[in-house]
C-alpha cells in the first residue's frame, strides 16, 4: 500500500511552488485574491528603474489605503505618493508610483516640519502653529502660486490626524533647503513649517503628476494601525 501512496506524495511535492504568487492585473479589483496577495504581487512587480524601492511595510499600508480610497471615489488617479518618515531625512524617502504600470516615477528627498525632529521625524501634530508634520492619508488638491512658487494644496482625510492640513496651509512646495548640498553643509536636510517640501528641480514635475485627487500617504511606525480609517467628508 505504501508503494502506491509514495508516487502521489512525490507528484504533489514536486508541484508545490514556494514563491509569491503573481496576481493578474484584472484580479486586483476583485475579491478572488486576498489583499495581502495583491500587495505582494504589486510590490514584487514594481519597476523601480534606477530607484530604491520603499520598504514593504510602508508600501503595504499605503497600497491598502489607496485601494480603499479609490473604491470610495475619494481619489481618482492611479497614482500613489508614499512618504516614509521612519527613514533619515538624508535619504530619498518619497516615492511617486504609477499603479497603472507599476512604475516608480520619482524617488526624492522630502522635508518634515522643524518641530517634528532633526534628522529623523519623531513628533507629529494636526494643530495649527505646531510646525510639525501630520501623518496619514491625503487627497491632493489644486495647484496655486504662493510664496514658495508653484505649490499643491493637500486635503487630510483622517479626522483628528491630518484633517486640519488645508487650514494649516500644509502644502507641497519646493525649497532650497531640500537638497544634497544642504545635507552636506548641515549634516541633515532642512526642515519646513510642516509641509512635505521637495527639491526645487523636481517640484513642478511631481506636482503636475500628482495633482487633482491622487493619493498621498505619509507613514511612520509610531502611528497606531488603522484597519478601518474614518475618512473626513
Amino acid at each position: 500500500m505504501i508503494y502506491k501512496i509514495l508516487p502521489l506524495l512525490l507528484f504533489f511535492t514536486a508541484n508545490i511552488t514556494p514563491s509569491v504568487p503573481t496576481v493578474k492585473p484584472e484580479l486586483l479589483a476583485t475579491n478572488i485574491v486576498s489583499v495581502e496577495e495583491k500587495v505582494e504581487s504589486v510590490y514584487q512587480n514594481l519597476n523601480a528603474q534606477n530607484f530604491t524601492l520603499p520598504k514593504l511595510e510602508s508600501f503595504s499600508k499605503a497600497l491598502i489605503g489607496f485601494y480603499d480610497l479609490k473604491q470610495k471615489g475619494i481619489v481618482t488617479k492611479d497614482i500613489l505618493t508614499l512618504v516614509d518618515f521612519s527613514l533619515s531625512s538624508n535619504t530619498k524617502r518619497l516615492w511617486v508610483i504609477d499603479l497603472s504600470t507599476n512604475t516608480v516615477l520619482y524617488n526624492s528627498l522630502v522635508a518634515h516640519g522643524r518641530n517634528t525632529g532633526n534628522e529623523f521625524a519623531t513628533n507629529f501634530s494636526n494643530k495649527a502653529e505646531s510646525y510639525q508634520s501630520s501623518l496619514g492619508f491625503y487627497a491632493t488638491g489644486e495647484i496655486y502660486t504662493g510664496k514658495h512658487g508653484k505649490s499643491l494644496r493637500l486635503d487630510g482625510l483622517e479626522k483628528g490626524v491630518n484633517d486640519n492640513a488645508r487650514d494649516r496651509a500644509v502644502v507641497m512646495h519646493g525649497a532650497d533647503y531640500v537638497s544634497e548640498s544642504f545635507i552636506k553643509n548641515h549634516s541633515r536636510l532642512g526642515r519646513s513649517l510642516g509641509c512635505p517640501a521637495l527639491p526645487r528641480e523636481l517640484t513642478s514635475e511631481i506636482i503636475d503628476t500628482i495633482k487633482d485627487k491622487s493619493c498621498l500617504f505619509i507613514y511612520h511606525p509610531s502611528a497606531s494601525a488603522k484597519s478601518n480609517v474614518k475618512y473626513t467628508s
